[in-house]
């Protein structure tokens, strides 16, 4: 049996990349690396490969469209709230203000400014 967690990277498709960018760059007070690709433009969260948890990328692709979907990839954060505080400011919008999830914590939902369902977790 496997013992690492299921997920080692994800990708969020985006449809204007500086607008999604921006957006995540602004809610997460984080810089994003771009890295050049052929088939569209990429930008990285920060990647330690030593450290738990994964990363991963915003990326426009020429023949995918962002929007809506099944799969929600969640951000681990000290507070919901502070995230949620940014994410309608900077042109998403909450779907779910935070909730208790019991045990697990804590969760919020929201719309990037490409329509895709991103998560937040944290413990309080």
């Amino acid at each position: 049996m496997n013992k690492s967690n299921p997920v080692g990277w994800f990708d969020i498709n985006v449809a204007n990349f500086e607008r999604a960018k921006t957006f995540y760059e602004k809610v997460f007070q984080v810089k994003l690396v771009d890295l050049p690709i052929e088939w569209g433009k990429q930008a990285l969260f920060s990647f330690n490969p030593e450290a738990p948890n994964i990363s991963g990328a915003l990326v426009e692709k020429k023949d995918i469209q962002p929007g809506a979907n099944n799969t929600v990839v969640y951000f681990e954060t000290e507070d919901c709230v502070a995230e949620e505080r940014r994410i309608e400011q900077h042109g998403g919008k909450i779907l779910q203000p935070k909730m208790h999830i019991g045990e697990f914590g804590y969760i919020s939902i929201f719309l990037d400014t490409e329509g895709n369902t991103i998560g937040l977790h944290s413990r309080k």
